[in-house]
């Protein structure tokens, strides 16, 4: 079957024509930094095809749109379909190139608004899978990943329901919007009849200020102590056969997402003193309140009774830097949002909170327990998001997203 003949009784349209991606780039774990090129600089392509989806250890591009969806199809068969409609349209769309030519007379094959050749622009589409997907619609429950569930309440969290979960999530991410939000108009396109949104959530990173990691809404950089070495991402971020976990999940990682909305105008009344006790970090340079530059390492041994890091800060919380808590590090991949003003005309803007790690329940849950009561909650609002499971890469251009999942 050909990818312009899968029709999956979800689209009559032919799917996206594919060419030759434009090179290569290289991805540094770690090293999440934006890396967005000017309009007209040369393109960045990312491989579709590998062990592990993209957009993972992928450095940050400067857009992403975070959408859930449920799963509308009737059976497993119509799954699997859907499934191979999505990673025939994913595939095609992170190699860009001139869409299918269907003539005149038939509806176009692409929107258009990426001009008359899409181009790549560093596009990554990670599709995860939540919980709700493996209810008894499709005979899935016998291969839920082991510690996959529906996102629960923490402490201090004001969650709506229906900004949380879904049967799927797509993280679309690119350096510049128009490219993330034709993505998007694509996909749903190719799987209309199959997928039904949910939820959605734009977001974007800010450029290094002046340098490191990029700084969110509440003027602090974000995501300065994730995991580097190669060694601590295979222990940390991908998930493995066995024990609780079903065979086909090598590969694939518990990719967790937090919208939370942040106070912005309580936080901007406190001063920088409080401010910077809360994180445990200076807002300037991002440094540890016991260091200098922002990648030092708080030094928790020569401040055990918290004189100069509150031992309520959140970075002494959330990573005491014991051999413990070494093993349950995440990835964080986070993006600011900024959606507009609420209905008192108070500014609506936050953090689209991402984490990517191995064992859900050893690493984010039991960091997110720790961190119940900081200061920091007084001025945060968690309300949606929901855990979900990145599915392992397609392996060859034969390979399909859930593959291994679903047969």
């Amino acid at each position: 079957m050909s990818r312009d003949d899968v029709t999956v009784g979800l689209s009559r349209r032919r799917l996206l024509g594919g060419v030759a991606a434009v090179g290569v780039a290289a991805t540094t774990a770690g090293a999440l930094r934006v890396a967005a090129p000017a309009v007209g600089a040369t393109p960045i392509a990312y491989a579709f095809e590998g062990i592990h989806q993209q957009g993972i250890l992928t450095p940050s591009q400067a857009h992403a749109s975070y959408v859930s969806l449920d799963v509308t199809a009737g059976s497993k068969r119509e799954v699997v379909d859907l499934f191979r409609a999505l990673t025939a349209t994913v595939r095609s769309l992170t190699k860009g190139g001139a869409p299918a030519d269907v003539g005149i007379t038939a509806p176009p094959t692409d929107s258009g608004v990426l001009g008359p050749e899409v181009p790549t622009d560093g596009l990554t589409i990670t599709t995860s899978v939540g919980s709700s997907l493996f209810d008894d619609r499709f005979g899935l429950a016998s291969r839920q990943p082991g510690r996959l569930r529906r996102m629960e309440d923490f402490p201090n969290d004001s969650l709506d329901r229906t900004r949380c979960d879904g049967d799927l999530l797509l993280q679309i991410c690119a350096h510049h919007q128009d490219t993330a939000l034709h993505a998007l108009r694509e996909i749903t396109r190719a799987t209309r009849g199959g997928l039904q949104v949910r939820w959605r959530q734009d977001g974007f990173s800010s450029p290094p200020r002046p340098s490191g990691q990029p700084r969110n809404l509440m003027g602090f950089h974000d995501g300065t102590a994730n995991p580097k070495a190669a060694s601590q991402i295979d222990e940390l971020v991908w998930t493995r056969a066995g024990g609780h976990e079903p065979a086909w999940v090598d590969g694939g990682s518990y990719h967790v997402v937090r919208l939370i909305r942040m106070l912005v105008e309580f936080w901007d009344r406190i001063s920088i003193h409080e401010q910077e006790n809360i994180f445990g970090r200076r807002r300037d340079s991002g440094a540890p309140l016991t260091g200098t530059h922002e990648t030092d390492e708080p030094d928790y041994a020569a401040d055990p009774t918290g004189d100069v890091i509150q031992m309520d800060a959140h970075i002494r919380l959330a990573n005491p830097r014991s051999a413990e808590a070494k093993k349950q590090q995440i990835l964080r991949r986070g993006y600011n949002y900024d959606a507009g003003t609420d209905a008192n005309g108070n500014l609506d803007m936050g953090l689209i909170f991402t984490a990517f790690n191995a064992d859900l329940e050893k690493q984010f849950v039991t960091i997110q327990k720790r961190l119940s009561d900081e200061p920091l909650v007084d001025y945060i609002s968690p309300f949606g998001g929901g855990y979900f499971f990145a599915l392992p890469g397609v392996r060859d251009h034969q390979d399909w997203l859930g593959r291994r999942l679903l047969t």
